[in-house]
């Protein structure tokens, strides 16, 4: 266990209770693009997160420019198509 995974906090995305653990891992054993933001206030996570992380790992996770929204609905009507596409 980490120094910090322990700590909890409201996440605005998910609207319940979680641990930084859990921010930390979740996205595939990388952390929510929205980390830095949520737990600056509670300590240094910037720093923290820059010794724990390779730079390949940071960039995918915090420099990655945002998908346009044509391309997010496009690929969310894909995922329901082949969602609806799989028998029960």
């Amino acid at each position: 266990m980490e120094k910090y995974d322990h700590l909890e906090i409201r996440c605005p995305r998910l609207g319940g209770e979680v641990t930084f653990f859990y921010c930390r891992r979740e996205r595939n054993n990388l952390p929510c693009p929205h980390i830095i933001d949520c737990w600056e206030m509670y300590f240094p996570v910037e720093k923290y997160l820059s010794s724990k992380l390779s730079r390949e790992e940071w960039d995918r996770c915090f420099n990655q420019a945002p998908k346009n929204k044509v391309m997010t609905l496009i690929e969310l009507i894909e995922a329901a198509k082949n969602q609806k596409q799989v028998p029960d």
